[in-house]
């Protein structure tokens, strides 16, 4: 028996410096806000099928809020059209955002190998 091949994201949520922050308070990354964001953008950029092609293995697996990392667990098959996606987010909520990518693997256990050498680079600046 085969398992579900996925691929792991390392994402960074940068705050869009360029644009100005359309309200008082700050967004605060959650796995909610990212994933609502994310399927939004693939509804408007794939239609219903393209959504539901890729739901099917998509969760956001973790979030650091205050290095603003996550990882993202998506489908082998689908994993190019939700990385194109994820690069046409440009707001979540009303706070404009760029995502950037940082790792790409096959397994959790790479993944968190990457998200953990980011993070102690951040906290070493």
């Amino acid at each position: 028996m085969v398992g579900f091949k996925n691929r792991y994201m390392v994402m960074e949520v940068l705050l869009d410096p360029n644009k100005e922050i359309s309200g008082d308070d700050p967004i605060v990354v959650t796995q909610f806000n990212i994933s609502k964001a994310i399927k939004d953008s693939i509804l408007v950029n794939f239609g219903e099928c393209g959504l539901a092609s890729s739901l099917g293995s998509f969760q956001v697996k973790y979030v650091n809020p205050i290095t603003k990392l996550c990882v993202i667990r998506v489908s082998r098959d689908e994993y190019q059209k939700i990385w194109s996606s994820i690069s046409m987010v440009r707001r979540i909520g009303n706070c404009p955002v760029l995502f950037n990518l940082l790792d790409l693997s096959g397994n959790i256990k790479a993944c968190k190998t990457a998200a953990l050498k980011c993070d102690e680079l951040k906290f070493e600046q």
